[in-house]
């Protein structure tokens, strides 16, 4: 049997994943389904990526273990891939004892071989990415890849000879065409990154502590790089001692990675030069695929606009939610999902098309055949039309889904759906019905259209599994193999249908939306910290509200939170010190305007005197500082 290993990039436990992170499992899951369903012998890999600076800060703002953050959000990952019927393999956690160990056996044998050498690291890094960059990459002063706020690092740490295996990479990529895809995420990789020539990758840290330590140098933390991308052969019991386990000899190379494009440099460059350092073959293709976007933006806690599975799936069912991902997501552009659009794919497609047709077919059964399926011997006009549309459909998804195109490969599911609606306006059951010699033609309209159905639940049974085994039970067939969809007349005459029950109901979409509205309004009003207790007027007048601009701002020596400010306020200046150093850079303050309460008694702090309070802002983990516009006088008061 031909074996078939799929994986997708494991998820960062940082936070709740949406459906814009969801939609990747879902994707691989329908390969990974539907090259079972066609004989193959499939191990679908998943998982989350567990270690690193961000879990360990989120952790320590939590109050807990960096452990018991990643649990957590682990199990909430899992949940949501359990939710979604997903089909998996094997669930990896970096966390796990197997991982780790075989981890450090990776960077001994790299470091062994000369490949990773100590130096020391001076640059730009961004947090959310876990990237360093050189002041040539930076874009306005900030991560290219994120936008966000970059923090200057100095720190010893380990390296990965990356320019030695450059040319070997590039002749790999241009020898393999299929190996990177589309093609348009190949050019990128090469002319953006290859070409320039690449640096050597930093692979250990020693500024913090949550990650897999490197056994021959304490202090120092083995880098997301080979933690994280490790874990495709970690997973299979891989060791560079040449004593891997079955199954890593069974299904190394992985057949394709299904990833995220914002993650393509990662698995294109630093995960294959990884493994022709270990002398290990290479994956056989990484498809990185687009994102699914909300209207024109991309999904941000921080702008509202975050749609999770979980709340789908309680609204619309995991089948409708596995639909839409799959059907509204193109090959390599982005895709776009909002309430609206979901709702109307929802009753266009589903409540309609499909629906309506197994709904009616075997409602037809019911009433004019007792549920007894009849046979299709009295051939007539539409007939051939239709078999050669629903048995020629396997051939031309099969094509779609060697390529990956699977929203493409639905559209051949739903040409059959509508070929089958057509084919019941075109031969009018309910006219032949009217009369007894119609009978015989009548029978073989519902057996066509019975057989036609079975087809279209075997073929959707990859995408939409759920839906496969109730239509096939409403028809009462259970034959829906790979082999019965490539001829017409696997339904055995004489068998009943079921009951008919409607798979999707339609839906009222004007009260779905006020529904949804409402359910949210809910959700922001939990979201905000509660209101305190209202206080006399007399009571906020005694609050001193003024302006101070930043002439001075430093970090307080010893300590990890705080910034000592000097603000002008008038011809005065006042000392404040604030806990904010982990959400701001002292330079980037300087200058500002900033809101301070002025007549808080002065209180000392690691040894220096705070005379005032910093105003900030608190939203989901950050605290930003309140600025005014720089034409307001320092010590001009709010009132």
């Amino acid at each position: 049997m031909e074996k078939f290993y799929i994986t997708t990039a494991i998820a960062y436990t940082s936070k709740t994943p949406h459906i814009g992170n969801t939609y990747e499992i879902i994707l691989t899951d329908a390969i990974a389904r539907f090259n079972r369903y066609i004989g193959k012998d499939v191990f679908f890999l998943t998982g989350t990526d567990e270690h690193g600076q961000k879990i360990q800060e989120i952790a320590e703002e939590e109050g807990i273990t960096p452990q018991q953050h990643v649990d957590k959000i682990a199990g909430e990952i899992r949940d949501i891939a359990d939710m979604l019927n997903i089909s998996y393999d094997k669930f990896i956690r970096t966390t796990d004892d197997y991982h780790e160990k075989a981890v450090q056996e990776i960077f001994q044998k790299l470091y062994d071989k000369g490949d990773i050498y100590k130096s020391e690291y001076e640059g730009w890094y961004c947090t959310p990415c876990e990237s360093f960059w050189t002041e040539t990459q930076l874009v306005d002063g900030k991560c290219p890849d994120c936008g966000r706020e970059v923090k200057r690092t100095k720190e010893e740490a380990y390296f990965f000879r990356m320019s030695k295996y450059q040319d070997k990479l590039m002749e790999y990529i241009e020898t393999h065409p299929e190996f990177i895809q589309p093609e348009s995420r190949k050019r990128e990789m090469v002319n953006n990154f290859l070409k320039p020539g690449l640096q050597d990758l930093c692979v250990s840290r020693t500024s913090f502590s949550w990650g897999i330590p490197v056994e021959f140098d304490p202090g120092h933390v083995i880098y997301v790089w080979i933690d994280a991308l490790s874990n495709y052969i970690t997973a299979l019991d891989f060791h560079p001692d040449g004593k891997s386990g079955d199954l890593y000899k069974k299904y190394w190379p992985a057949d394709v990675h299904i990833i995220g494009k914002d993650i393509l440099r990662f698995h294109t460059i630093y995960w294959p030069i990884m493994l022709m350092a270990l002398g290990e073959p290479l994956p056989k293709q990484v498809f990185g695929h687009p994102w699914m976007l909300v209207g024109e933006e991309k999904m941000s806690k921080s702008r509202g606009n975050v749609i999770y599975a979980e709340d789908l799936i309680r609204h619309f069912g995991v089948d409708a939610v596995r639909y839409y991902s799959l059907h509204e997501m193109p090959f390599a552009q982005d895709g776009t999902i909002t309430y609206e659009t979901f709702i109307a794919r929802y009753n266009s497609d589903l409540a309609n098309a499909l629906g309506n047709l197994v709904n009616r077919t075997v409602s037809m059964v019911n009433k004019y055949f007792d549920g007894v399926i009849p046979s299709g011997e009295f051939a007539g006009d539409y007939d051939d039309d239709l078999k050669a549309t629903a048995t020629g459909a396997i051939a031309r998804i099969e094509k779609k889904m060697r390529e990956l195109r699977v929203a493409d490969s639905i559209d051949e599911i739903k040409t059959v759906i509508n070929r089958a609606n057509k084919y019941i306006d075109e031969t009018m059951p309910w006219v032949l019905a009217k009369s007894e010699d119609d009978k015989p033609r009548l029978g073989t309209v519902m057996y066509n259209l019975i057989e036609t159905i079975r087809i279209i639940a075997s073929l959707l049974s990859s995408y939409m599994p759920d839906t496969a085994g109730k239509i096939a039970e409403q028809i009462g067939q259970s034959e829906l193999s790979y082999e019965s969809v490539k001829t017409f007349g696997a339904t055995e005459a004489g068998s009943k249908t079921g009951t008919p029950a409607p798979l999707f109901a339609r839906i009222d979409t004007e009260k779905k939306l006020a529904e949804l509205e409402a359910e949210m309004a809910a959700e922001d009003d939990t979201d905000i910290a509660p209101f305190k207790d209202n206080i006399e007027f007399d009571e906020w007048e005694k609050l001193d509200i003024r302006v101070g601009r930043v002439i001075e701002c430093e970090r307080v020596k010893k300590s990890d939170k705080l910034l000592r400010f000097t603000l002008e306020v008038g011809h005065q200046t006042r000392q404040i010190l604030s806990g904010i150093a982990k959400y701001h850079e002292p330079e980037e303050l300087i200058g500002k305007n900033v809101l301070f309460i002025a007549n808080l008694k002065p209180r000392r702090m690691m040894g220096l005197e705070s005379c005032g309070m910093i105003l900030s802002a608190e939203f989901e983990d950050k605290l930003t500082v309140l600025t005014v516009p720089e034409d307001i006088a320092g010590g001009a008061q709010v009132v």
